[in-house]
């Protein structure tokens, strides 16, 4: 994902907010509560209220439900686990205020987020500082593992950063090339919502529509927030185009084909992750049938693998949408966990456990709920697996899954 944030000027935090070093030296046993069990704390950084709140949850479901599973298998003796889940809302400050309040906190060990990859930008350095594994169900720019000339030269900016989805730099070829060999489309109008996720995957997509043979009929920008796209309705339905191809989010983009649809542009709404959510279509109602989404991984709910995990979820009636990353997000805290107790014996926390767990994610191999989970030398996953959904009958139908090598 992912995803936007949105863009909300605020001073930079103090200089010593970004260079908070890992937490010194711990006593044995530390944090230890009732059952004589060290205490460790998997923290949590996503929308949990507002916008992308039903992903978000998602996310803190994922990790709750792993988390759960570690404890009650005693998958590290001499510890037990809890979550600390902070609402970041989609801005880019409060992830980064919420990161130094994870770092600050000794218990923590590992944190699985952001859900948006503007607000990982600014969470990165301060958790790179602190030697804190940090690691994304869902950020998908590039920039975030590759470094910001990624297209040209590849460096891993930090080493405390992976992410068991895939990037953009695939997902927006890999729609490219469904929208122009299989549904045949030839010439597609592009909007995005100037945000990272948003405006780097519209380009990406573009690359890949363009260098198929496609023609780009018009562009445009929209503000997150927005409601009324009379104006941009107006704009695709005069370029004659026969798909409109938009990075962003749910928020927008299912107002978006609401009216686009009622205005008469009968052509579909194509889109990335951030738009695939169950809440689009309750949104959009009628007038998503037919639109289509780019996704990580394969349906979770058709993975035999997903099963148990899914059946945990619901049972312990957790908010939220499991089925974009809520698998991601229980691998994500399973590959912390298992680091964990690579590093902590019988509950004793060494004083540079959190270097030593980063070393550990970074050798992490094993089968998850959503696919394999391990990680190159930037720290993306391995596992390429995308998915292409369409609305049919008032749901998503993965209508096409594969990898995509550019």
């Amino acid at each position: 994902m992912r995803h936007r944030s949105l863009v909300i000027l605020t001073s930079v935090l103090t200089t010593g907010a970004l260079t908070l070093t890992a937490c010194g030296s711990r006593n044995d046993n530390k944090g230890g509560g009732s059952s004589g069990k060290t205490e460790v704390i998997i923290g949590v950084d996503a929308p949990l209220t507002g916008q992308n709140s039903a992903t978000g949850l998602g996310i803190q479901g994922g990790v709750q439900v792993a988390v759960d599973d570690a404890n009650k298998n005693n998958l590290v003796p001499g510890v037990t686990f809890k979550v600390q889940a902070l609402d970041d809302k989609a801005i880019p400050a409060s992830g980064q205020q919420n990161a130094t309040q994870l770092v600050n906190n000794d218990k923590v060990l590992g944190v699985v987020g952001p859900l948006n990859s503007g607000v990982a930008t600014q969470m990165q350095q301060v958790f790179a500082t602190a030697n804190l594994v940090e690691i994304s169900p869902s950020n998908t720019a590039p920039e975030l593992t590759q470094g910001k000339n990624w297209q040209t030269k590849k460096v891993r900016p930090f080493k405390t950063y992976f992410r068991t989805a895939t990037t953009d730099a695939l997902q927006g070829g890999f729609a490219a090339d469904y929208a122009y060999n299989t549904l045949k489309k030839k010439n597609v109008f592009v909007v995005d919502d100037k945000q990272t996720y948003g405006a780097g995957l519209a380009k990406l997509f573009t690359a890949g529509f363009t260098k198929a043979g496609g023609k780009v009929a018009g562009t445009d920008h929209v503000n997150t927030g927005d409601t009324d796209f009379s104006a941009l309705v107006t704009k695709i339905k005069n370029s004659k185009a026969d798909l409109v191809y938009y990075g962003g989010q749910y928020d927008e983009s299912e107002k978006l084909t609401k009216q686009l649809k009622d205005g008469g542009a009968k052509v579909p709404l194509f889109g990335g992750d951030g738009m695939f959510s169950d809440t689009y279509i309750q949104t959009a109602g009628k007038t998503a049938e037919g639109d289509l989404a780019t996704s990580v991984g394969q349906p979770v709910d058709t993975l035999a693998s997903a099963q148990d995990f899914i059946k945990k979820y619901k049972a312990a009636g957790l908010k939220g949408d499991y089925g974009t990353y809520g698998g991601y997000s229980y691998d994500a805290a399973t590959a912390i966990i298992k680091a964990i107790g690579n590093v902590v014996k019988d509950g004793k926390i060494p004083s540079d456990a959190r270097a030593q767990i980063v070393d550990q994610v970074g050798k992490t191999k094993f089968d998850g709920v959503a696919g394999p989970v391990a990680f190159d030398q930037y720290g993306d996953t391995t596992n390429k697996q995308l998915t292409v959904y369409q609305v049919t009958n008032g749901k998503w139908k993965a209508v096409k899954s594969g990898t995509f090598n550019g």
